[in-house]
């Protein structure tokens, strides 16, 4: 009997290959903020993962360059923020470097410990970070879920692709 393979050709490892394959996972969009220094901070996330249910803890990678890193260096808390798919605009504010990401357009307000909560998700989390993971060029963030609520409306906005998009049923 012989095998047959549809796999092609295997490449080496490079970033071009991590950012080839991980286009075709479909992943979960999320907002990360924070209370910084200068006013808050946040950024889009599709890293976000469920680490530890007791205690209830999260994770969420975030690159050592991005504009957002000084302040999730120093928080001691962040808010996370599960996006609906009519949250698209959004979710681009979030991941456009140099926009106004609390300006007008963005519902918002201050939360516990001072962290931005934004209005109009279809859940969010307050997180106490309790340790920052070197790896490569970015840090894993583990947070703490201190409160949160899982109540608002909408079904969830997905990464896939280069591209947002929403479930197909």
């Amino acid at each position: 009997m012989t095998a047959t393979s549809d796999l092609g050709t295997p490449r080496l490892a490079s970033p071009e290959l991590l950012r080839s394959v991980f286009r075709r996972h479909a992943a979960g969009v999320a907002v990360i903020t924070a209370r910084g220094a200068a006013g808050p901070v946040g950024f889009t996330a599709t890293s976000l993962t469920s680490v530890s249910a007791e205690p209830p803890m999260i994770s969420f990678g975030i690159g050592t360059g991005a504009s957002s890193w000084p302040a999730i260096s120093e928080a001691g808390h962040v808010g996370v923020h599960i996006l609906g798919e009519h949250q698209q605009e959004l979710a681009a504010t979030f991941a456009r470097s140099g926009a106004d990401r609390f300006g007008p357009s963005t519902a918002w307000r201050e939360g516990p410990e001072g962290v931005p909560l934004l209005d109009g998700v279809p859940a969010w989390l307050l997180g106490r970070v309790v340790s920052r993971v070197p790896a490569g060029d970015h840090r894993l963030v583990l947070a703490e879920v201190v409160l949160g609520d899982p109540a608002g409306a909408g079904r969830p906005l997905l990464y896939h692709q280069g591209r947002f998009t929403a479930l197909r049923d």
